[in-house]
């Protein structure tokens, strides 16, 4: 088995996707160009190479881009700007580099009415089972797609089992799928699925093996999945996950609180036994959910709390490991994020905006919101949000002086202090051309505290005519 060092140097695992303007379509029927941006979090710090190689679905035939990062900088590169990459390109790709880097996707819609960026995170490392929390289709006016890849070194042939959560009687829907090149990806929609019912609402188990071995031996692969609206604008993304757990962190919990209400889809990642959860958030208030094998069950977090709420929850399940996607919706806004079964003393998170209010009232520029959860039994203490410009230098620091066991806190480039030096843009623009020295954009954030075990998601939102729109995605633990 690979070393976490070797993971992190060697390859992270990504999902692109690529196609032609949709200008007035639903968001099921909106194409997204992919803009990577990444982030050097190496120790000790050094500039990275980072090679991409692209691979179009069913190729096992690499398109090749190299560049270089600065220490602890990060930056972006957009895929609709490559001129290898050809249009309507849809695939996957490797990232490597040479020294340790994490990754976030942002799919950019082609459309003048659906706005949102669906976001989600890359992989340092795979396996034989991925767990798709939620998979819709016409279901809540919303059908998923996702693509699974081939993360081992030859042809795999991957088997998608598909559960119903609103039919406990259904049989499972299985889908087969021979042949997948290695680092070539599989897409799937769930909207056009024969096999399941219309409306669906349920989850799904997908599973690898390798087909040059008799008899077939388990192969790694990745998933990430887009939830889209059939007839709205509403986008989001989140990924598969490959090791459930029986404790999972959300860093955020809300109840008609900053006009949204947060939602869990809480997946039982054994196909064989049920399981018991319970839901207990940060005020002592708690709901409990029965899941049956492979199956998903709903949170509303108003269930338990009462409106007004706004803090974060631990979601514990007493027989099997389950994974947890949340939600947070009200008005135009829905997003997703993952929960968490870990925390790290240190975490990366790739793509932070900030911009003055006229400008994001405006709609023209984003702004970011962070929550950070202690997941530690130990009070964390003076824990350090560092914002860093695209050529990785600080420019404003966040200090939170401490945060008690399961509790969360807020940051924003507003509540950092300036670095001396720096220009007051720095934070006031924060990844955008005027923060950065030289131009350009790219901004990011590390969060550390010494010993404490954090999660985190960051909130990155836009102003519609509609109403806010805003899409989630975790930070990263650094080693």
């Amino acid at each position: 088995m690979k070393s976490l060092k070797v993971l992190l140097v060697a390859s992270f695992l990504l999902l692109i996707t690529m196609g032609l303007a949709s200008a007035q379509n639903p968001a099921y029927q909106t194409s997204f160009i992919t803009s990577v941006t990444y982030q050097n979090v190496s120790n000790p710090a050094v500039t990275a190479t980072v090679t991409f190689n692209f691979y179009a679905e069913g190729s096992s035939t690499p398109i090749l881009v190299q560049t270089t990062l600065p220490a602890n900088a990060g930056t972006s590169l957009y895929i609709g700007g490559l001129t290898n990459i050809p249009t309507n390109f849809s695939g996957s790709a490797v990232l490597s580099s040479d020294a340790a880097i994490v990754a976030t996707l942002v799919q950019i819609p082609q459309s003048t009415t659906v706005k949102n960026r669906p976001l989600s995170n890359g992989f340092s490392s795979a396996s034989s089972q991925v767990t798709l929390a939620t998979v819709l289709k016409n279901r809540f006016n919303t059908s998923t797609k996702f693509s699974v890849q081939n993360a081992d070194s030859s042809a795999v042939d991957i088997t998608v089992t598909f559960y119903n959560a609103d039919d406990g009687a259904a049989a499972p829907v299985v889908v087969n799928s021979p042949n997948v090149p290695a680092g070539a990806a599989k897409s799937y929609d769930a909207g056009t699925v024969a096999g399941l019912p219309t409306p669906f609402n349920g989850s799904a188990i997908v599973t690898a093996v390798k087909t040059n071995i008799s008899p077939p031996a388990p192969a790694n692969i990745v998933a990430s999945a887009l939830e889209l609206s059939t007839n709205g604008n509403a986008a989001t993304a989140f990924e598969g996950v490959s090791a459930g757990a029986r404790t999972v962190f959300m860093p955020s919990a809300l109840c008609q609180r900053f006009n949204a209400t947060t939602f869990y889809a809480i997946s039982n990642t054994s196909q064989t036994a049920s399981t018991n959860v319970v839901v207990t958030y940060d005020n002592g208030t708690n709901d409990t959910k029965a899941i049956g094998a492979g199956k998903k069950a709903s949170v509303n977090t108003c269930d338990a709390n009462s409106a007004g709420y706004s803090g974060s929850a631990t979601i514990t399940s007493d027989t099997t490991d389950i994974v947890v996607i949340g939600k947070a919706a009200g008005g135009a806004l829905l997003t997703a994020f993952l929960g968490e079964p870990v925390g790290f003393p240190k975490l990366a998170l790739p793509y932070v905006r900030w911009t003055p209010q006229a400008n994001f009232d405006s709609g023209a520029r984003q702004r970011g919101f962070i929550a950070i959860q202690n997941v530690g039994s130990n009070t964390a203490t003076n824990i350090l949000v560092k914002y860093l410009d695209k050529n990785g230098t600080v420019v404003g620091t966040h200090t939170i002086a401490s945060l008690a066991s399961k509790a969360k806190a807020n940051s924003t480039a507003n509540d950092a202090t300036l670095s001396p030096g720096a220009s007051a843009d720095a934070l006031n623009e924060f990844g955008y051309p005027e923060g950065n020295s030289g131009g350009g954009f790219g901004g990011a954030v590390i969060v550390e505290s010494p010993g404490s075990q954090l999660v985190a998601i960051v909130r990155i939102a836009s102003v519609t005519p509609e109403g806010s729109v805003a899409e989630d995605y975790n930070g990263m633990g650094v080693q």
